[in-house]
């Protein structure tokens, strides 16, 4: 037994201990103390250098203990590597201040935990940057806006690449973009602000062919050159410098760029690889060959400056014409944190130059008592789960619950391998996807049950319960794993974020439940530990027809979900909210400082359900102002209760401004297409998997439940926001895990039962798995219902929209998928016959070593 289960023990225990380790530490450190206790070498020598770097950060000269370390490695030419030699820094680098920056900064990212709180539950940074007033006169008013809009994509593009760091990036007034980051501190990472308003212009130049500044008197300048200067380091780590002449005007720009990634030269140095489009291409041969062909006319070799934002990154010699796809930006002086930094922003170039206006620190932007209602909300959703499942399946429902520990674990071990930030709806996400993980376990139970009712032995019956519900569970999450990967390959932001965050959740389940669960159970059975499963029953056996009630139930459906939508159209653009169609922002003045509840609940008061306040300070030092987002055109209202509740605040208001929506045209265009290709994959794969008629079935349903839950979201009041198109394509993944078990066990039925009419086959097939949709459905419920009743403001946006997805997504996998199903074949099994050599056929059987 244990022989057998040995390489199930050494994964699991390989991948606790990975995402356990990725969690540490927990909570941030005090990057001072943290380098002080983890030199490897030289400890009183590095403390002396500690000390002077908190003495200086004391009296205000620098920033942080981490801008002091560098400016002291800087000054006094220390090698701060000496001190830990554990971490290995590449050979070749020798450049001594570029070898301090890549440790210190590897040192504060350890010195921090990897899994931030979001700008909801813990603040962070802000800062507002406004396009270039010179370079923006080029442009007309709507040129404007639309580079605009194209730079809060591109920004977005580069700080959240996985969309799970959950910034805010919007448009403030005509000509200004503001960024909040969660988890990003300024003054110790400066850098952060630069990366993200590099404008990324890339230039292709010719170098003068005989001329440099060397060899002219001093300022003499060819007409149409100007002087540059390429850094490179000597091989004892000294930098040099030389200055070349570099024609104006560039012969080709970044458009000629496809994509650019980083990979190692031949001495093993970083290098940033560009790949050309095909005018790209044909151009580079063009200018290459000039090159080569003044070069030779000079008699010595032409060189090609590679400039990027006006710095010369390197002038490589041109020996002859170069008709290749690719080419290659490198620089002895570049490290690997700089070449992915100069990658991601030439995929990612901005048309204007930003400057950089304000800078400061913002609070969190949910009071604490929200805080703890929906932290407490949380922990009362999982102890329901986990008391639901221990009372209907007590040992399996123990063996179960600490299944979900182990999902949790590795879920926020892999979110934080991708620093991955945590805010209140994700934590509600965690929740709901602990609610629909145990569906694997009730799946395999209830296979069980109807074993151990034919009267076989528990390992037995564990073994072939584990058999037959594993295609159905493998189906079901590969469905979820196809829209996840459409998620993440064709949207942005959110979208994206959510498709990273569901596959994360998926991969888990299937590792947690298909390995880890029954590697538990089937060692307990067979080492006579468990002997007997009480297995209680939520509802008897049923004996429905259910296709009789198909018609009718339809009607309703859909008689539902016009009215619904129809609803939708009516209230137009009401529907959204702030993040969806922007608002105000007003800057208010204060003598008492309110906590941000009180704010909310004086909104309330007035008719606005939705409003963002936070607290901001500038960064160095200054007046500490309060911000609140309203919808448009009700910051008057909002100003004058608070003025009239809370006098003795002293609001005063300093500054108004229209904000725009933080979820864009493509964004939202983006969800639409990932709905779009979910539906047209969900009814490929199942019609490749099953069958064309089960295919349809089930994007009916999946259609069905889509537009049902918007309608009735909208029809009781609620407006739409970020979290919610994640909670809507949530639905999306649950509908579709709802619609496959049922589909299983139809296909399952007609196998078993060659003669049977199909009415009879589909009854008796959703008869038989009722009880397990009915028990997923139920935990899934709990899970969102303390979520809803326990929690306060967007948690109950999100809760709500899952409780009527879990409703809905139960009803159609019933009464739409499989009436779809049937309809679609006119009630015919020799229809469905004809048809199934798309499906693959199966054999159940239930021999194992445990039952011999």
């Amino acid at each position: 037994m244990f022989r057998r289960n040995l390489w199930k023990i050494a994964f699991s225990l390989i991948i606790l201990s990975w995402a356990a380790s990725n969690l540490l530490p927990i909570q941030d450190q005090d990057f001072a103390v943290y380098v002080r206790s983890h030199a490897g070498a030289k400890q009183a020598e590095f403390g002396k250098l500690v000390d002077e770097a908190v003495a200086l950060k004391k009296s205000g000269a620098v920033p942080s203990e981490y801008v002091a370390l560098k400016q002291i490695g800087r000054d006094r030419h220390i090698d701060l590597t000496q001190y830990f030699p554990d971490i290995q820094l590449e050979a070749k680098l020798t450049n001594i201040e570029k070898r301090n920056n890549i440790l210190l900064t590897e040192l504060l990212g350890r010195s921090k935990s990897r899994l931030q709180l979001g700008l909801d539950l813990k603040g962070g940074v802000a800062f507002t940057l406004e396009v270039d007033p010179k370079a923006a006169a080029k442009f007309s008013n709507d040129e404007r806006k639309e580079k605009l809009s194209k730079a809060i994509e591109i920004i977005g593009a580069r700080i959240n690449s996985f969309g799970i760091s959950e910034p805010i990036i919007r448009p403030v007034g005509e000509g200004r973009i503001e960024v909040q980051l969660a988890g990003v501190n300024t003054k110790d990472n400066p850098d952060v602000v630069e990366n993200v308003k590099k404008p990324a212009r890339l230039d292709f130049r010719i170098v003068h062919p005989t001329l440099t500044p060397a060899t002219v008197p001093a300022g003499e300048v060819p007409p149409g050159y100007e002087i540059l200067t390429l850094e490179q380091d000597g091989p004892r780590g000294e930098n040099y410098s030389e200055d070349l002449f570099v024609k104006r005007i560039p012969e080709m720009g970044g458009e000629a760029i496809s994509d650019s990634h980083v990979q190692l030269d031949m001495y093993g140095k970083p290098e940033v690889a560009l790949n050309f489009t095909k005018e790209g291409r044909k151009r580079f041969a063009e200018v290459t060959r000039e090159i080569a062909e003044g070069g030779r006319q000079a008699g010595r070799l032409g060189r090609l400056a590679i400039v990027l934002d006006g710095k010369l990154y390197s002038a490589p010699t041109v020996k002859e014409e170069i008709d290749s796809p690719a080419a290659q930006i490198s620089g002895g002086s570049m490290t690997e944190r700089e070449a992915f930094n100069l990658a991601n922003v030439l995929n990612n170039p901005l048309d204007l130059p930003l400057i950089v206006k304000e800078q400061y620190e913002v609070g969190p932007s949910l009071a604490q008592d929200a805080v703890d209602s929906g932290v407490r909300a949380s922990v009362i959703g999982t102890a329901l789960v986990a008391a639901f499942m221990i009372t209907f399946y007590t040992t399996g429902g123990i063996v179960a619950v600490f299944t979900l520990a182990i999902n949790i674990l590795v879920i926020l071990g892999v979110m934080a391998f991708y620093r991955a930030t945590m805010t209140l709806p994700g934590l509600a996400g965690i929740v709901l996807t602990i609610g629909m993980a145990v569906d694997a376990n009730i799946l395999i139970y209830e296979r069980m049950r109807e074993e151990l009712a034919l009267g076989k032995p528990l390992g037995v019956a564990n073994q072939t319960g584990y058999l037959k519900a594993l295609w159905t569970i493998l189906d079901a999450h590969a469905v979820q794993l196809i829209i996840c990967a459409i998620m993440i390959l064709k949207g942005t932001g959110p979208i994206k974020g959510f498709g990273v965050t569901l596959l994360i959740g998926v991969l888990s389940t299937l590792f947690s439940v298909l390995i880890t669960a029954h590697m538990v159970l089937e060692m307990l059975i067979e080492a006579q530990w468990l002997k007997k499963i009480t297995m209680r029953r939520m509802l008897k056996d049923l004996h429905v027809d259910f296709i009789k009630y198909g018609k009718p139930a339809a009607i309703g459906s859909v008689a539902l979900v016009v009215i619904s939508i129809a609803y939708v159209v009516y209230q137009g653009p009401r529907i959204y909210g702030i993040d969806f169609a922007g608002g105000d922002l007003v800057s208010l003045s204060f003598k008492q400082k309110l906590e941000t509840g009180s704010i909310t609940s004086a909104a309330k008061s007035v008719g606005l359900a939705e409003v963002n306040p936070t607290y901001v300070a500038p960064i160095g030092g200054g007046t500490e102002t309060l911000n609140i987002e309203t919808p448009e055109g009700k910051a008057d209202v909002l100003i004058t209760a608070l003025q009239k509740q809370y006098p003795a605040a002293g609001f005063e208001v300093v500054g108004k401004n229209h904000i725009g929506a933080s979820i864009g045209k493509e964004i939202e265009w983006n969800a639409l297409v990932a709905v779009g290709l979910s539906m047209a994959v969900i009814l490929l794969y199942i019609a490749f998997r099953f069958e064309f008629g089960f295919g349809v079935g089930a994007m009916a349903s999946t259609f069905h439940d889509v537009l049902m839950n918007i309608g009735i979201f909208v029809l009781f009041g609620h407006q739409f926001s970020a979290p919610m198109v994640a909670a809507i394509l949530c639905v999306v993944g649950y509908s579709i895990n709802e619609t496959v078990v049922v589909f299983d066990r139809i296909r399952e039925e007609l196998k078993l039962n060659p003669t049977g009419h199909l009415r009879d086959i589909i009854n008796s097939a959703i008869n038989k798995v009722f009880a397990r949709t009915i028990m997923t459905a139920t935990t899934t419920f709990l899970a969102a219902l303390s979520l809803f009743v326990f929690g306060g403001g967007v948690l109950r946006d999100i809760s709500f929209a899952f409780l009527v997805g879990i409703v809905t997504s139960t009803f159609s996998a019933i009464f739409i998928a499989a009436q779809v199903f049937y309809w679609w074949h006119k009630g015919d099994r020799k229809h469905v016959e004809a048809h199934q050599d798309v499906a693959p056929k199966y054999e159940w059987t239930g021999a194992s070593k445990a039952s011999q």
